[in-house]
């Protein structure tokens, strides 16, 4: 070994030890001829003192050394004096009186500083160069939390039965909800691999085969568009279970979220028992299936109040099928005109025409047009408005916000301004991780572009059994035995109970399009092993990256990933993806067609 001890590792304790260390110069200070080093390794930080009167060699190699030089240091641990204690670096009481210095690299100045946590570098230069950005403690601290997140899950998973088995990254496509990766076989010319976005099928073959408790921690691929909390390639803890109910997979993950967030960050308060909503109670308080529990401000439905409405927007769009729903912003009532259209132009942004506003200065049972303020009060008329305050529980000094128009819209703007409040009231707190389940999820959703019915899960969710008569009559209105995990207004994962009956597998493909023989040909082998004696059963995946995000306290997982994708699905590092060569793609079989530019 090139070195005795880690940088970080030394104590007071080791005074007087002879030690030999190497590392990173993290900082370098020159004080007349006295230099002072700061030496960095994965362990941490501990001063070096080079002295003139030492080796000549070794003050030289001291002297030539600048930020970012590889060294190797041999010496002796000495005590700081009490004046120079650093008590912000866990070797602060210490430091190293160097008597052999030897620089094993030197190195060009950084694209950026490393021993500056808070320097704001633009992300691309960071991740062109991410083993230099690896190397702040920040990124370093993520991977090593994500680190010991997988082996809290292993040890958890272990030990409750579970067996880790690995599953084949070359598979064949599956309609998994978004496109596949796939990877063309060059000896099987015209034939394809596809990269899995996720390990469903064989998953639910190895409960077929007795298996009964299984695990792994799998890379997934799915080629879609990224976002602050998605990537082209992920890794997520996929879990299947032979023999269980929804309640069963529900318990056991509020005991793993549970442990490893006491593990992980014991500092973080995890309410318990973990709250549970029903797929529709979510959409109808909160406008989302993933709302952020830590704060209340729930979404009022005024559609009933609008339908009779002299104002045409609310009932044109009650008439048309739409809803009319509102949130209440506390003390709301005191904000300008221009910070009230701050919120009109936020939901523009998120498809909606428009926003209506009403301030209340008065209790709304109680107020008269003088206690109202509202752009479109004259429309709505004095009645309603009081009506419409009651409804949405509003109180003296509350702003009450409202959107119209088509239900799925409209949910989706009250949940982005209900977000935009919390932040604005600074109602979320950092200190709470708070988990929650969502259940009873529709079991498909029509897509009227495709004119068809989509699994909203995946096509081998299990109905809820009190709804398998609606698969023909009313597919709509089916429930699927499918729960997700969600914390802190991101979801996390989501399983449920599989299909096990092949009558019923093909059923459910028949209502989403996927026709007899289509079925045999794509999915034969699970509709086989059906026949063989498949258990009931059950599962899970969640995804590693976002746990470890929320974890680390960070708002993008890349921030978690040693080697992230940009929002292009681009890796600037390597270049990736790049062109094959012209021998590369005769030997798989394939001709490129260049896209030819507009115009």
């Amino acid at each position: 070994m090139l070195k005795s001890h880690g940088c970080g590792a030394l104590r007071r304790e080791d005074v007087g030890e002879r030690v030999t260390l190497a590392g990173w110069v993290h900082r370098r200070r020159d004080h007349g001829r006295l230099i002072f080093l700061d030496l960095r390794d994965r362990d941490g930080i501990v001063q070096v003192v080079v002295r003139p009167s030492g080796d000549d060699a070794a003050y030289a190699a001291a002297n030539e050394a600048r930020g970012e030089y590889v060294l190797q240091i041999e010496g002796e641990v000495a005590a700081r004096s009490e004046a120079t204690v650093n008590p912000n670096l866990p070797t602060g009481e210490v430091e190293v009186i160097a008597e052999r210095v030897e620089v094993l690299n030197a190195a060009k100045t950084p694209p950026f500083a490393v021993n500056e946590d808070t320097v704001e570098v633009d992300e691309l230069v960071r991740l062109r160069y991410r083993y230099i950005d690896i190397r702040r403690p920040q990124m370093l601290a993520a991977l090593e939390l994500r680190d010991r997140l997988n082996q809290q899950i292993r040890a958890f998973m272990s030990g409750r039965g579970f067996l880790e088995v690995e599953t084949p990254i070359m598979v064949a496509a599956t309609p998994e909800g978004a496109r596949d990766y796939v990877v063309p076989s060059r000896l099987q010319p015209g034939a394809f691999y596809a990269l899995p976005q996720a390990p469903q099928q064989l998953k639910q073959l190895l409960m077929v085969a007795g298996v009964e408790r299984y695990f792994q921690i799998a890379r997934c691929f799915r080629d879609e568009d990224l976002r602050a909390d998605r990537q082209p390639e992920f890794t997520q803890l996929d879990l299947e279970w032979s023999f269980c109910e929804e309640d069963d997979v529900l318990a056991l993950l509020e005991e793993l979220f549970a442990e490893v967030t006491a593990a992980l960050r014991p500092d973080l308060t995890v309410p318990r028992p973990f709250p549970r909503l029903t797929w529709h109670e979510a959409m109808e308080r909160y406008g989302s299936d993933k709302p952020d529990l830590r704060y209340g401000l729930e979404l009022s439905d005024c559609s009933e109040l609008a339908a009779r409405s002299a104002f045409g927007v609310f009932s044109k769009a009650v008439a048309e099928g739409g809803r009319v729903r509102g949130i209440v912003m506390p003390g709301g009532a005191s904000l300008s005109r221009r910070e009230v259209d701050g919120f009109t132009d936020l939901a523009r942004t998120m498809g909606a025409p428009g926003l209506v506003s009403i301030q209340f200065t008065a209790a709304p049972a109680e107020a008269t047009e003088d206690d109202m303020r509202s752009p479109v009060l004259r429309h709505i008329g004095v009645e309603d408005a009081r009506a419409i305050g009651e409804r949405c529980g509003a109180s003296a000094g509350d702003l009450v916000l409202l959107a119209a128009g088509e239900a799925g819209m409209v949910a989706t703007v009250l949940d982005g301004i209900r977000r935009e409040l919390a932040r604005r009231l600074d109602l979320a707190d950092p200190t709470v991780l708070q988990y929650g389940f969502v259940t009873d999820f529709p079991l498909v959703e029509w897509d009227a572009q495709a004119g068809r019915w989509n699994a909203l899960h995946h096509p081998f969710t299990a109905p809820q059994a009190a709804d398998t008569g609606l698969l023909d009559s009313d597919p709509g209105s089916a429930r699927a035995r499918a729960y997700d995990t969600i914390a802190n207004g991101f979801e996390l994962g989501s399983g449920s109970i599989r299909i096990h009956d092949r009558e019923v597998q093909e059923q459910v493909f028949g209502l989403l399009g996927i026709g007899r023989e289509e079925a045999r040909e794509r999915f034969g082998h699970l509709l086989e092993a059906f026949e063989y004696g498949a258990p009931p059963h059950g599962g899970f995946a969640f995804g590693i990256d976002r746990v470890a995000m929320l974890l680390a306290g960070r708002e993008n997982i890349r921030e978690v990933i040693a080697f992230p994708k940009t929002q292009s699905a681009s890796d600037p590092l390597t270049g990736a993806p790049q062109p094959l060569t012209a021998e590369q793609l005769a030997e798989l079989h394939l001709h490129v067609r260049t896209p030819i530019a507009d115009g």
